[in-house]
C-alpha cells in the first residue's frame, strides 16, 4: 500500500500478497496419511469404528426387551365404553379437528389443507428465510412465527388433554393404562408377575368330553363366551368354578349377572333346553376350575 503526501490528495493502493501463489484450478486436497495420528481411512477404519458401536447398543436394546417384556394391553372389547384419544404428539391436531372450521363442510380444508400449507411451510423454511443473520431478535418475521406456532402447540395439546380428563369424570370411565396400573399393583402385592407380557398358564376344560358340552354350544353361550370357553365378548369360563359354585351359575343363568349378561334361561328353553340339561350345565360349568 502506498501514501502520497498528506498534503495533497491522499491516494490508496491495494496489491496482492505475493507470498499466496495463485491456484490453477481445484487444488486436491492431501491424502489422510499427510495428519498421522489425527485421520484415519473412512473404509474400513472410521466404518468398522461406527459399526461395532452401533451392534453395541442394538445387543443393549435386545437385552432389555429380552430381559423386560413390554407390557401389553388388553384384548380388545368392541362392548366396551372408551373415549378414544390419540397419543400425546397428536393431541393438537385432536383438538383443533374438532373446530367448526376443520370439520364438517370443511374437512378437507382441515385434514390436508391447512396442515399440509402448515408442515410445507416448515420444510421450506430454509429455502425461503435465507438470511445470513442467525440472532433471533434480528429476524422478527420467522422468529414470531416460530413463536406463534409453538404457542399453538403448546394450547392445543393441554386444551385437549384437560377436556379428555373432564370426559373421564363425567362418563366414570377408566383408562386401560390406570387399570393396567391397578393390576399389576394387585399383582405385585400378591406376588404375581406384573407384566401382561408374560405368558400365563392356561387353563384347561375340565371333562371335556361331557354332554354339557354340547348343552353349552346349544345354549347360545358360545357367542359371549367362546367355543373354547376363553371368552369372546363376555368373560372367560375356565376357572369360573372358582369363583361361583352350581348354585350361583343357575342364579346367573336366570336372574343374569351384575348387569352385564342378561337372563339366558329363556333363551335355553327356546332352544330346546330342559330345566335338566341348564341343571347338568351349570353343574359341569362349576367344575372348571384352575386346579383339579
Amino acid at each position: 500500500m502506498a501514501h502520497g503526501d498528506k498534503s495533497k490528495q491522499e491516494k490508496v493502493v491495494f496489491v496482492g500478497d505475493s507470498r499466496v501463489r495463485k491456484g490453477n484450478g481445484f487444488i486436491t486436497p492431501p491424502d489422510y496419511t499427510a495428519y498421522p495420528g489425527k485421520s484415519e481411512a473412512f473404509i474400513p477404519n472410521f466404518l468398522l469404528k461406527e459399526w461395532m458401536v452401533g451392534v453395541v447398543v442394538l445387543v443393549g436394546f435386545l437385552v432389555l426387551t429380552i430381559s423386560e417384556p413390554a407390557p401389553l394391553g388388553f384384548p380388545a372389547n368392541p362392548s366396551a365404553s372408551v373415549i378414544p384419544m390419540p397419543d400425546w404428539y397428536f393431541l393438537f391436531l385432536y383438538q383443533y379437528l374438532k373446530y367448526p372450521y376443520a370439520s364438517g363442510d370443511f374437512v378437507v380444508l382441515g385434514t390436508l389443507g391447512i396442515p399440509t400449507v402448515a408442515f410445507g411451510g416448515l420444510l421450506l423454511a430454509p429455502f425461503l428465510d435465507r438470511g445470513k443473520e442467525r440472532r433471533f431478535y434480528k429476524r422478527p418475521i420467522a422468529s414470531a412465527l416460530m413463536f406463534l406456532s409453538l404457542a399453538s402447540l403448546v394450547y392445543l395439546t393441554n386444551f385437549a388433554w384437560t377436556h379428555y380428563k373432564h370426559e373421564l369424570e363425567a362418563s366414570g370411565v377408566q383408562p386401560e393404562h390406570i387399570q393396567r396400573e391397578e393390576k399389576a399393583r394387585e399383582n405385585r402385592e400378591k406376588g404375581l408377575p406384573t407384566s401382561s407380557g408374560v405368558k400365563q398358564e392356561e387353563v384347561a376344560i375340565v371333562d371335556k368330553d361331557d354332554p354339557a358340552m354340547e348343552t353349552y354350544k346349544k345354549a347360545t353361550c358360545v357367542s359371549c363366551h367362546g367355543a373354547d370357553l376363553k371368552g369372546a365378548s363376555g368373560p372367560a369360563l375356565r376357572g369360573v368354578g372358582d369363583k361361583h359354585d352350581k348354585d350361583a351359575i343357575l342364579s346367573i343363568i336366570k336372574e343374569g349377572y351384575n348387569g352385564k349378561m342378561p337372563p339366558m334361561y329363556d333363551t335355553a328353553i327356546s332352544a330346546g333346553l330342559t330345566d335338566q340339561d341348564i341343571d347338568h350345565l351349570a353343574e359341569w360349568l362349576a367344575k372348571q376350575k384352575t386346579e383339579q
